[in-house]
């Protein structure tokens, strides 16, 4: 996968990461809430039997993806989303963020939930790229790099931005295309994929778990009742 190989620079030599793809049913990309939903659906039965052979989880999909907060209730391990990894180091970088995503829809997406994490005052906005998530890699590479480089120069030049949000997984391979589009400008291009890890790395490190005493609380009753349904 590409995500893989793009992550693979950047990793500790003690740290395995393991690729995950939604089972079918699943939809094939995640392109609005319903296949979002569809997709948890599905993640959270593959992975229930597998869960406690890893210390973390990144889910791979840059939105405020159900499956985050499922897996919070179901597992200690500690769990994050490229999305909120990519705005949190947005934030620790720069004043103003701006994504680069994929659709229009996506586009109005990700604008609401920038303002559910609470970043609204360091959002300059998003620029749509106008093309399907699997359009990412079945459009010539050329055509795709030069539309994502169009894109991210427009929201450094007319938009302010100085971090740059990489709006899907799938374009976690393009982050030199995008940081050549912004050379000199001292714009900082960011790719939730490779800064999720890193942020779990530290996470697991100082053994912080998905705190337990609140909404994600363990409820031993309702657990035994879903494990025996999933079994």
């Amino acid at each position: 996968m590409d995500c893989l190989k793009a992550i693979e620079p950047t990793l500790p030599p003690h740290v395995t990461v393991h690729g995950f793809t939604a089972p079918q049913p699943a939809p094939t990309a995640i392109e609005s809430q319903t296949d979002a939903v569809l997709s948890t659906a599905e993640c959270i039965r593959a992975i229930k039997p597998i869960a406690m052979n890893y210390d973390a989880f990144l889910v791979a999909c840059f939105r405020d993806h159900p499956l985050i907060r499922v897996l919070k209730e179901e597992f200690p391990q500690p769990v994050l989303g490229i999305m909120e990894a990519a705005m949190y180091a947005a934030r620790m970088l720069g004043d103003k963020m701006g994504i680069v995503c994929t659709s229009d829809r996506s586009m109005m997406a990700h604008s609401s939930t920038v303002s559910t994490y609470g970043f609204s005052n360091y959002f300059s906005g998003c620029e749509s790229a106008k093309l399907g998530v699997l359009e990412l890699d079945s459009k010539p590479k050329n055509e795709v790099h030069a539309n994502i480089a169009q894109k991210v120069r427009r929201l450094v030049e007319d938009k302010g931005a100085d971090c740059v949000l990489l709006g899907c997984a799938g374009m976690a391979e393009m982050r030199t295309v995008c940081e050549n589009a912004v050379e000199g400008t001292g714009v900082r291009v960011l790719d939730g994929v490779t800064i999720g890890v890193q942020f779990l790395v530290g996470l697991v490190t100082e053994n912080l778990m998905t705190a337990k005493s609140g909404v994600y609380r363990d409820s031993g009753a309702d657990r035994l009742k879903r494990n025996q349904e999933w079994l």
